[in-house]
């Protein structure tokens, strides 16, 4: 009788960003909705007054969280500097990963460089008969800093390491848009545009990575690592979606029963926990997006029975 015997045979890894379509429909996909969120916000009467009425309204709806927020705008720079910087040195020295730590580096600065450029050069506000700011204020300058430092930091750690990654930096990224926008410093939109911004500069960055670090871009699989586990991704699709359907019952709610007649004089700040909502809603879902399309996209080592 013929033995029978049990041999394993791995295969290789599957290739690192095998559908890199996919991270290039979700970087168009993110400049769209900055297109749309620029249209709809400040090119509309009907954006420009909810925008307006949320700002005005959030210094009446939270002012007693106004200096500590000030206090951490007053070092967000530096933090979100030394954050990126540290991770960046770490692959960079460490790991010598040289070209995920260029990429980084690149992700920070085409992300800044294009709010700069769409700010003060590209994005107008017309006049739409709002009482507003005659200037141009969207996207958030701040937020795009504190956003872009923490996908740096999610584009070069290793995938186990990744989905802890998106949370934390979703958090930090919301953390400094609501600060900006309690704090008076820009309006909702001008907040969500930033976060849009990184979103899309972050995928196009990615994909690079994944693409020219295939030896350590392999994946293990949720759970491996306290860091990989799934419970990270699904808080941030929780507080997303959440936030999301929160900030559209509230957005449509204060249109039927009918806003105030001038921004900022309602005597319920829907206005303002809308914005704030939105901001937390595309923070954490665009976090959770990111988490879980790198991590489907990791290379894994495929291993597997064969019986001669």
């Amino acid at each position: 009788m013929e033995a029978m015997s049990s041999q394993r045979t791995s295969t290789g890894p599957d290739r690192a960003a095998r559908s890199p379509l996919l991270f290039v429909l979700a970087a168009v996909a993110c400049a769209t909705a900055l297109g749309w969120t620029y249209w709809a916000f400040v090119r509309t009467t009907t954006g420009q007054f909810a925008d307006e009425s949320a700002w005005r309204e959030a210094g009446v709806a939270a002012p007693d969280t106004q200096l500590p927020f000030l206090r951490f705008l007053d070092t967000l720079p530096t933090i979100s500097v030394v954050l990126a910087a540290a991770a960046i040195l770490f692959v960079t020295l460490r790991r010598k990963r040289y070209g995920a730590a260029a990429v980084a580096v690149a992700v920070i600065l085409a992300s800044n460089l294009t709010t700069q450029l769409l700010k003060n050069v590209v994005f107008d506000r017309p006049d739409r008969g709002v009482a507003t700011l005659a200037f141009n204020s969207l996207p958030s300058g701040h937020t795009t800093l504190a956003a872009s430092a923490a996908a740096a930091i999610f584009v070069i750690v290793t995938p186990r390491w990744r989905p802890a990654a998106a949370a934390l930096g979703g958090a930090y990224s919301v953390l400094a848009g609501a600060a900006t926008f309690i704090n008076l410093w820009h309006r909702p939109a001008d907040v969500v545009a930033a976060l849009l911004v990184v979103g899309t500069w972050t995928l196009l960055g990615g994909l690079v990575v994944m693409r020219t670090g295939e030896h350590w871009n392999n994946w293990e699989g949720f759970g491996a690592h306290w860091a990989s586990s799934r419970w990270w991704l699904v808080l941030c699709w929780v507080l997303g979606l959440g936030g999301l359907a929160v900030s559209a019952v509230l957005y449509v709610s204060v249109h039927a029963v009918g806003p105030a007649p001038e921004p900022g004089t309602a005597n319920v700040p829907l206005f303002f926990w809308w914005g704030l909502m939105w901001i937390i809603g595309v923070g954490f879902t665009l976090a959770a997006a990111a988490g879980r399309l790198f991590a489907a996209q990791a290379g894994r080592t495929a291993v597997r029975g064969q019986r001669p």
